[in-house]
């Protein structure tokens, strides 16, 4: 009986066309012009389709009965074997077919549905490492195959059929019991406990009318931390003394691999609680429970890569379990009877596949994430992760040690900040990009070319070194945060029957976790934190109050005059700064004796008023900024430095990029503090620069207001802060160098 249903296949299969055979590898069954419903082409079969037709699954369209088999599966049995049977010229056609749509013949939709990358979605240039990455899901179509209307994906991204099972997430990196998502450890997991939390409508509609409960707790090396949560419960926690990788649900292979990559902030012998700096275990606590963390002590200088490290961690261990759960109900669906079961119990996807989105601002820092992400996916492993485009992104985002200046010489933070390529427009896969690169996929309202569909699914958001895009456009990461999470505008051939219903009902938002690191407190922010970050685990930001201020570290013997104006509000303190100082500061140093007078403006839009002003007065000024080209600085700098121009107003855009120590200043204004503290000190000290006896007509003014609180702190330290925010007294004086 066997041999005769096999020869019948054959002649069924020799009697295709080579046109028809493609067809039937591509879609899964032949054209519906020459479809055949039984055997007898003279009597056609009358199919009955079940009600649960419409999902397109291969359980719903099979016969109830288990020993019959449909026809395009026996056909696409036998075009398996058919490489027996053909001629070589049709097996090497077969073959780059393959290799055309990716997907293995014995891994087909009935549709032929193909693989939609990351890269595809998001207009983004990808760095794909075969084993997890792009790194969203492993083929998250239905029952893990792929969406349909898009099998035709470039060649060079795929690198070997044959030997594809090589380098396979089932077989590298699942454990038998990662698949099983009823055993015990699946269910204390903190990843399924946070994505398979259901939450309520009324739930959802009291999250705008809630206030939000804080709690305070000190913890020993992040300090300060202020728990709070929107959401009814408020969960709170303090660090074990010792951990136990075991305990944090890593999932394979990064028990291993995260102690080596991991090596080079580690002293000692390795312990069961050595395996973290006590930093990065802190860190690591906080981001395995998903809540929302803001850092603002993370420096490039100090622990940077340190933090770099455990995040990326946290990025491959949630990728891989989301993967696993995929793999895991792909399983279970290809091996459940027709009726049995719940579809709802198989909802592990997002309505697109990217999962989680790095923002930070150079190509350096996005260079170093992929290289970390290696790292902890290949380990000791004699299997190498295959990285596609690896030489030509190591060559787009490395950098080139010839275009350095060889006697340039900045202070120890600017080296540590602007290594490598400093390039700020790019966007790579998971998805790694700046905001700049964001925002030219995003695009704005009324513009053609857009899209923030690939946004909708997003479960894990990091911003590192946030301080930074300060200095760049902030105005981009507020458009970002602004499209994350929103419904996508095209179903992008999801299968719907596998969307998680929080993402289905739009709720993303709260289930997202956002991790933000930056160098400093900022009013914006923690205004993108507060506003932004809702997810129903709840909050966590370190709040430590600067002591001593960075005052402290001015070096040159100086009075420092605080002069603090009045704001009726936020609004209004823009144009009550620039009022008192043309009002109550200029008319002091227009007197031919106050020359060489630095003004620092932080604000572009105030430097540019203040140009302007001084344009319309016929002030004798010069002026730099981060636009200035190269020889109009020389010359600003000649002119002041010479006298030839009593005032010289100075952006701190171009004091972070260049960092060029200006010659000459005997009078020094700060129209407004200082975003970074540092620069506080900096710029005092460079009345040192050309020091020739004038020192005691030296002179330093600075503007504050209440709503400069926290600036304020960071200059003076948050009891002087407090006292001079309270005090009746409008002016407070200051006096450092002295011995």
């Amino acid at each position: 009986m066997g041999k005769r249903r096999s020869r019948s296949q054959s002649q069924l299969l020799s009697s295709l066309t080579k046109k028809q055979k493609k067809h039937l590898r591509d879609f899964g069954e032949e054209h519906p012009f020459y479809d055949r419903v039984s055997r007898k082409e003279a009597k056609p079969q009358i199919c009955q389709l079940s009600e649960s037709s419409d999902t397109s699954n291969s359980e719903s369209e099979s016969d109830s009965e288990p020993e019959q088999v449909s026809g395009y599966h026996r056909l696409l049995a036998t075009l398996k074997n058919a490489s027996e049977e053909d001629d070589e010229e049709e097996e090497e056609e077969e073959e780059k077919d393959e290799e055309e749509s990716i997907v293995d013949d014995t891994e087909m939709n009935e549709d032929g549905s193909g693989d939609v990358s990351v890269e595809e979605e998001a207009g983004a240039e990808a760095v794909e490492i075969q084993d997890t990455v792009a790194l969203s899901s492993d083929r998250e179509g239905k029952d893990g195959e792929e969406p349909p209307g898009t099998s035709n994906r470039s060649p060079e991204e795929f690198t070997d059929a044959k030997h594809e099972s090589l380098f396979s997430l089932e077989t590298n990196f699942l454990e038998e019991q990662s698949v099983d998502n009823c055993s015990l450890k699946a269910l204390q997991d903190p990843f399924l406990q946070h994505v398979n939390k259901e939450l309520k409508e009324k739930e959802i509609q009291a999250v705008s009318t809630n206030p939000k409960n804080t709690h305070q707790l000190k913890w020993p090396i992040l300090g300060q931390l202020v728990f709070s949560s929107k959401f009814q419960k408020l969960e709170t926690f303090k660090p074990p003394k010792d951990i136990d990788l075991n305990s944090l649900h890593l999932q394979k292979p990064l028990a291993s691999t995260w102690t080596k990559t991991n090596s080079q902030f580690l002293s000692g012998p390795p312990k069961s609680s050595s395996f973290f700096t006590p930093l990065q275990k802190e860190l690591f606590l906080i981001m395995n429970s998903y809540q929302d963390l803001f850092y603002p002590e993370r420096t490039a200088l100090k622990n940077g890569e340190e933090i770099r490290h455990v995040y990326c961690l946290h990025v491959i261990n949630h990728v891989l379990k989301a993967n696993a759960q995929v793999l895991g109900n792909n399983s279970r669906r290809r091996s459940q009877k027709l009726g049995v079961g719940n579809d709802d119990d198989f909802r592990d996807q997002g309505l697109t596949r990217p999962k989680v989105l790095i923002v930070v601002p150079f190509r350096e820092a996005a260079l170093r994430v992929i290289q970390l992400f290696i790292s902890l996916l290949e380990g000791d492993s004699k299997k190498k992760i295959i990285v596609s485009n690896k030489k030509r992104f190591q060559g787009e985002y490395g950098s080139d040690p010839d275009e350095r200046p060889p006697n340039l010489k900045r202070p120890e933070d600017y080296e540590a900040v602007f290594v490598g390529n400093i390039d700020d427009h790019f966007r790579i896969d998971i998805l790694i990009a700046s905001p700049l690169g964001l925002r030219t996929i995003i695009g704005g309202e009324g513009e053609k070319k857009r899209d923030f569909d690939f946004l909708s699914s997003i479960e894990l958001l990091i911003i590192d070194q946030a301080d930074i895009y300060l200095m760049q456009n902030w105005e981009h990461v507020l458009h970002l945060m602004n499209h994350v999470n929103l419904l996508p505008l095209d179903s992008h051939g999801v299968d719907f029957s596998r969307v998680r219903m929080w993402s289905l009902n739009n709720w993303s938002k709260y289930y997202r976790q956002t991790l933000l690191f930056g160098a400093l407190q900022d009013a914006q922010i923690n205004s993108v934190f507060n506003k932004y970050c809702i997810n129903l685990q709840g909050q966590v930001a370190v709040r430590n109050v600067p002591m001593t201020g960075s005052i402290s570290h001015v070096l040159v013997q100086l009075p420092h005059v605080f002069q603090r104006m009045e704001a009726e509000n936020l609004a209004s303190v823009i144009d009550a700064r620039f009022n008192f100082f043309i009002n109550k500061i200029l008319p002091q140093y227009r007197d031919a004796v106050m020359s060489h007078t630095l003004i620092y403006v932080p604000s572009y839009f105030d430097f540019v008023r203040l140009r302007n002003y001084f344009k319309k007065e016929e002030l004798n000024f010069t002026h730099i900024c981060e636009y200035t080209q190269k020889s109009g600085v020389s010359r600003a700098r000649h002119f002041f430095l010479q006298g030839e121009k009593q005032f010289m107003l100075l952006t701190e855009r171009f004091h972070f990029y260049k960092r060029y120590t200006i010659k000459g200043i005997r009078n020094l204004i700060f129209y407004e503090l200082p975003t970074y503290p540092h620069f506080y000190s900096e710029i005092c000290d460079m009345l040192r620069a050309t020091s020739r006896g004038e020192e005691a007509t030296w002179t330093c003014t600075v503007l504050y207001s209440k709503y400069d609180a926290q600036r304020l702190a960071a200059v003076v330290g948050v009891e002087r802060a407090a006292q001079m925010l309270q005090s009746k007294k409008s002016v407070h004086l200051f006096i450092t160098g002295e011995k």
